[in-house]
């Protein structure tokens, strides 16, 4: 079999000026990924079907403009705080930190300027049974008005199994707040919409909100309520469920707080199969909880570079983090970085019908 290999090449100029490049990364066994340095963006994964059909499972857009113009954060890596933080306000240590707001008065996504607009710097990490990228990003104090400066560090990683690992590591000089994940857009069926998708999400809870996104109480019993995944359901009914926490986000916009393990234990959240099981994936990770996202907001304005547009519920995020706005919930586990330790969170997209069914990359 082939080993895993990396290459890179030119794809285009940041908004900055700045050069990107888009990384390729190929598992030898079929599966490939290409990261771009524009945001961290996850632009491909190339995943084999049973047949031994490959397509990418993850949404794109065609260049770097119409990342920068149109994101929607499609596989962008979202820092420092992904998800909402209420009113653009949080107290850290006695003191009040104010974050641009960007929706519905509130941070989204670490404000109108996050991680996700930025060029990472790239070097390769590649080893004898997995390739890899490593990205590195700086981030100044009072970045979007976040405290301390932040060096993060993520790895894209893609074994011989065709596992595609999300590993960053942080260090703040500073206390600070940090809640890193990937945006990506899976779509199992290479296009289409994701209604015929089976999910599963092992969380025995989740985050009721409120019309602006924002968490509003404690967190709520999946038990009885549309938001029980815990065994495989069938996306199309689920988005038509008469609940009003659906009707209000039309379609999944929630923090599922999946079951305690060990700190920095990973546990599956979520399993995803295509119709006809024709591709499987499963989400592991570190983190308490994922958000999960069924692209309520797109509108098929957005296309590939095939020209194929991008509608509402033509994807769904699986986007392993901690919860949103938990730096003004004492409530919820913390996200405070301090200076002295490093944060440290991984994710793993697995494909389990893989076994025996991926043909070789060809050359």
């Amino acid at each position: 079999m082939p080993r895993p290999t990396v290459h890179h090449r030119p794809f285009g100029t940041a908004p900055s000026g700045q050069d990107v490049d888009l990384w390729r990364l190929e598992s030898g066994s079929g599966v490939h990924a290409e990261i771009i340095t524009y945001g961290g963006i996850l632009h491909a994964l190339g995943v084999p079907d049973t047949a031994g059909d490959t397509a990418s499972v993850v949404l794109s857009l065609a260049s770097v403009d119409q990342y920068a113009e149109k994101s929607s954060y499609f596989g962008a890596l979202i820092g420092r705080y992904a998800n909402r933080i209420a009113h653009g306000r949080f107290t850290l240590d006695g003191a009040t930190y104010h974050i641009p707001v960007n929706d519905r008065g509130h941070a989204l996504h670490g404000g109108p300027e996050g991680f996700d607009t930025k060029v990472w710097q790239a070097t390769s990490a590649a080893d004898g049974d997995s390739t890899a990228v490593r990205l590195t990003l700086h981030s100044p104090d009072g970045d979007m008005g976040f405290p301390g400066a932040l060096d993060m560090t993520v790895t894209y990683a893609l074994d011989v199994s065709g596992t595609l690992s999300v590993e960053y590591t942080t260090v703040t000089d500073r206390p600070t707040v940090v809640n890193a994940t990937n945006h990506a857009y899976f779509n199992l069926a290479g296009g289409g919409d994701i209604l015929g998708h089976t999910l599963q999400v092992d969380a025995p809870a989740y985050l009721p909100v409120g019309t602006d996104g924002i968490p509003y109480g404690p967190i709520a019993d999946v038990t009885g309520t549309a938001f029980d995944l815990t065994s495989p359901q069938l996306l199309g009914d689920r988005l038509l469920a008469a609940d009003d926490q659906v009707r209000q986000a039309e379609g999944y916009d929630h923090c599922w707080v999946l079951a305690a393990e060990d700190d920095g234990e990973l546990r599956r959240a979520a399993r995803l199969i295509a119709p006809a099981a024709t591709r499987v994936m499963e989400v592991w990770t570190t983190e308490p909880g994922v958000q999960v996202y069924t692209a309520n907001q797109l509108d098929g304005t957005l296309m590939d570079g095939a020209g194929r547009s991008h509608g509402r519920h033509s994807a769904v995020c699986l986007e392993t983090q901690h919860f949103p706005d938990t730096p003004n919930r004492p409530d919820f586990p913390s996200t405070v970085l301090r200076p002295g330790t490093t944060g440290y969170s991984r994710t793993e997209f697995r494909f389990p019908h893989l076994a025996g069914a991926a043909k070789p990359a060809e050359s």
